[in-house]
């Protein structure tokens, strides 16, 4: 009957906080790994038209909330990432004004990448390539200032 009860109260716990690393030694170095390579994809995002950058900080966030909680913390309390894992976590949103910093580096990018492809055919496809990642951030919802979420901006 006690282990019951400590087993309820320990599932209860794990609930509570979703940032418990995993027991196993080899599952957390294999989500440290992950997640430093998603950091990486994430800063390489920032200057890459195609990559996208919020998805690879969320990823890391993930992989190292069940491996790290010193890389995870670390990753909550940086000024960029932070506020946009936390909304994300606890709204499942995108603040606004990331979302508005998101559409102009896709234009500038998109743009410049678009201008110094010679042939038509791959400025189209890096055009329609712009347009799908364009709809695929509209979706994500954001918050207004009210705390309501919805799709558009």
């Amino acid at each position: 009957m006690q282990g019951d009860l400590e087993e309820k109260e320990q599932s209860a716990e794990r609930g509570a906080n979703s940032f418990r690393p995993h027991d196993s030694r080899m599952v957390r170095i294999l989500y440290l790994t992950l997640g430093i390579a998603s950091l990486v994809l994430a800063l390489l995002g920032v200057v890459l038209p195609v990559l996208p950058t919020t998805p690879f900080i969320l990823l890391a966030a993930a992989c190292f909330a069940r491996s790290s909680e010193r890389f995870h913390d670390r990753l909550l309390s940086n000024r960029f990432a932070g506020p946009i894992i936390r909304e994300w976590h606890e709204h499942r949103s995108v603040p606004l004004r990331v979302k508005r910093w998101i559409y102009l580096m896709m234009v500038i990018s998109f743009g410049i990448s678009i201008l110094l492809l010679p042939q038509p055919w791959q400025q189209l496809l890096m055009a329609t390539l712009g347009i799908v990642l364009l709809v695929f951030i509209w979706r994500i919802p954001v918050r207004d200032r009210g705390g309501r979420s919805h799709k558009t901006d």
